[in-house]
């Protein structure tokens, strides 16, 4: 089933999922299908993130923060995505994946993906995201009110913080990198 397929099916079906806290865990079911494998045979690693993309708007829409979203003319935004590969899903093997938000700190909120087959976790994805609106970023602290929760994040994990430094270094090694190659083009106008 092309990624299409699954992103309406999703859309048809979710109102009949029941409904998920803000700080739960959504299940979505899948299967592989013959166009998510590479030439090994097994799920290609960049379809685990196109897989987490549905699964990220499965959990959306179930937890009212797409409502949210749409108050505020906002969209959602992945800045970062990490993901760590355990075992792999080979052609027709049925899976779930499991999302929730691990928490917020300043601008981002992170999500997790984990991939499950028979209670164990195969692959997990990692996303640094916001929602961007006409006026700006919406603070997550102020969306998780809106949805009826504390303003105050959980516990984020000791990695996860790691990660999140690290993509703030790369973005400002990125930035200083693009500064000096823009200096000597300045330098000669």
């Amino acid at each position: 089933m092309n990624l299409w397929f699954r992103l309406i099916r999703m859309l048809l079906t979710f109102r009949w999922r029941p409904r998920v806290h803000p700080l739960g865990t959504s299940v979505l079911h899948m299967r592989v299908q013959p166009n998510d494998l590479d030439f090994n045979g097994h799920v290609n690693n960049g379809r685990y993130l196109t897989l987490a993309d549905v699964a990220r708007m499965d959990f959306v829409l179930r937890t009212g923060a797409a409502r949210v979203a749409w108050r505020h003319r906002a969209l959602p935004i992945v800045g970062d995505a990490t993901a760590k590969f355990r075992r792999d899903l080979k052609p027709f093997e049925r899976f779930e994946v499991h999302s929730r938000v691990l928490g917020w700190e300043g601008k981002w909120t992170f999500i997790e993906h984990r991939f499950v087959r028979h209670g164990r976790v195969l692959g997990l994805v990692l996303i640094r995201g916001l929602f961007k609106a006409p006026g700006g970023t919406l603070d997550p602290r102020e969306f998780a009110v809106e949805l009826g929760q504390s303003p105050d994040s959980p516990a984020l994990p000791a990695w996860v913080l790691e990660w999140h430094r690290s993509c703030d270094s790369l973005s400002q090694h990125l930035r200083e990198e693009e500064h000096d190659v823009a200096l000597p083009e300045a330098a000669r106008a």
